[in-house]
C-alpha cells in the first residue's frame, strides 16, 4: 500500500484550479458556512500539528501588522530627523543673515557644523585669484587656494561636475583636506560652493566609513552649499 498522499480531487471532474476559481469569484462562500471554515485545518508553520484556517489568517495578519508597525516607526523616525535637520538649517540661515563680512560667515559655518551637525572634521576651501590680496591666515577649517593650484588636481572631476559627492576619498584628497589626521577619516562629503564651484568647496569628514556613502541623499548638502555660498558671496560684496 503506497504511503504517498494524493489530492481528493485527483479522480474528480472538478480540479483544484476550479475550486480556487470558484472561491475567488465567490468570497462570500464561507460567510454562511462558518462551521466549515472553523473546521478547516492547515499544517502548522513549525511542521508539527495543525491549526485552523482562521488561526492561520490571524497569524498572517499579525505578521503583516508587525511589518507595518515597524515601517511606520521608521517613517516617523525619518520625519523627526528631517524636521530636526530643517530646524537646524533654519537657525544657520538666521545666523548667516546677521553676519558682517566673509570672516563672520566662515566662523558661523564652522561653529554650526561642529556644534549642531556633529561635523568637527570639516574644511572649507575658498578659491582666490592670484591678483587678490591675502585675507588673513588659514586655519584648520579655512583654506585659501588659487583655483589653478596643482594641489586641486585630485579634485578635478568633482569640481568639473560641481555637485555633492559622498563616499571614500583618495589619499591625495585626504592629505590636502585633513593633513593632520588624514588616516583617521573614513568617509567624506564634498559640496561645491557657488555656480560651477566658482567659490570653492566644503568638505565634511567622518571617522565612520559608513556615515557618507554614494547611495545617500544629497539634498541637505545641496541646500547647505547654496546657503553658505549665498552668504559668502553677499559678505564679499
Amino acid at each position: 500500500m503506497s504511503s504517498q498522499q494524493t489530492s481528493p480531487l485527483a479522480n474528480s471532474d472538478i480540479g483544484e484550479a476550479d475550486v480556487e476559481d470558484y472561491l475567488s469569484r465567490h468570497p462570500e462562500f464561507f460567510e454562511q458556512r462558518s462551521g466549515l471554515l472553523d473546521g478547516l485545518r492547515l499544517p502548522h508553520d513549525g511542521g508539527t500539528g495543525s491549526v485552523s484556517l482562521v488561526e492561520r489568517q490571524l497569524t498572517v495578519m499579525r505578521q503583516k501588522n508587525l511589518k507595518l508597525e515597524k515601517r511606520l516607526r521608521e517613517l516617523v523616525d525619518v520625519a523627526r530627523s528631517n524636521h530636526d535637520v530643517s530646524e537646524r538649517v533654519h537657525e544657520l540661515a538666521m545666523r548667516l543673515i546677521g553676519c558682517d563680512g566673509p570672516e563672520a560667515v566662515v566662523a558661523v559655518l564652522e561653529s554650526t557644523l561642529r556644534q549642531d551637525f556633529d561635523a568637527a572634521d570639516s574644511v572649507v576651501v575658498v578659491f582666490q585669484g592670484a591678483d587678490q590680496p591675502e585675507q588673513g591666515d588659514d586655519s584648520r577649517f579655512l583654506r585659501r587656494v588659487e583655483r589653478s593650484s596643482p594641489a586641486l588636481k585630485p579634485f578635478a572631476t568633482f569640481l568639473e561636475q560641481a555637485r555633492p559627492r559622498c563616499g571614500t576619498a583618495r589619499d591625495t584628497q585626504l592629505d590636502f583636506l585633513f593633513p593632520e589626521h588624514a588616516v583617521e577619516i573614513g568617509s567624506i562629503a564634498l559640496v561645491p560652493l557657488g555656480e560651477e564651484a566658482a567659490l570653492g568647496m566644503l568638505a565634511i569628514g567622518s571617522r565612520d566609513a559608513q556615515r557618507f556613502h554614494p547611495g545617500m541623499s544629497t539634498d541637505f548638502l545641496e541646500r547647505l552649499g547654496q546657503l553658505f555660498s549665498a552668504a559668502l558671496a553677499a559678505g564679499n560684496g
